[in-house]
């Protein structure tokens, strides 16, 4: 069964991955090791949880400007998500993602994605297909 969601398209490109979901928004500079790509934000949902290679999902960022540094640091370190996918886009990580090239589209029904799943995010077409067997 595969689902699909529409949402605007922010960074073009096009990618498959596994979804790392959280429903609480998240903070790069401060909130993800940028040597480990880890989620280090204390009683965030993924503390403890890597960022690389997979398929972000999350509200939206929050926090400084500097995070979307981090965001260009962590991919430079190879240890950056695939995509980024927001229910809303902030300013700081849409800053990070372009200057990254990780693509990313907003305005998806994050809630429809569970951690685990297989996502293939096109935002070239702002379609984020969920594939569950």
């Amino acid at each position: 069964m595969e689902i699909v969601l529409k949402g605007r398209p922010i960074v073009p490109g096009k990618t498959c991955g596994v979804a790392l979901v959280s429903t609480k928004p998240l903070s790069f500079l401060g909130g993800v090791d940028l040597k480990t790509g880890t989620v280090t934000e204390r009683n965030h949902d993924l503390f403890g949880k890597t960022i690389k290679d997979s398929i972000l999902c999350f509200p939206h960022g929050h926090g400084s400007t500097v995070g979307s540094f981090i965001l260009y640091s962590l991919s430079k370190n190879g240890l950056a998500p695939k995509a980024i996918v927001n229910a809303l886009a902030d300013p700081v990580v849409v800053v990070g993602a372009v200057i990254a090239n990780i693509p990313m589209i907003d305005k998806v029904d994050i809630s429809r994605i569970k951690t685990g799943d297989m996502v293939e995010v096109d935002c070239y077409s702002g379609i984020v297909r969920i594939l569950r067997g």
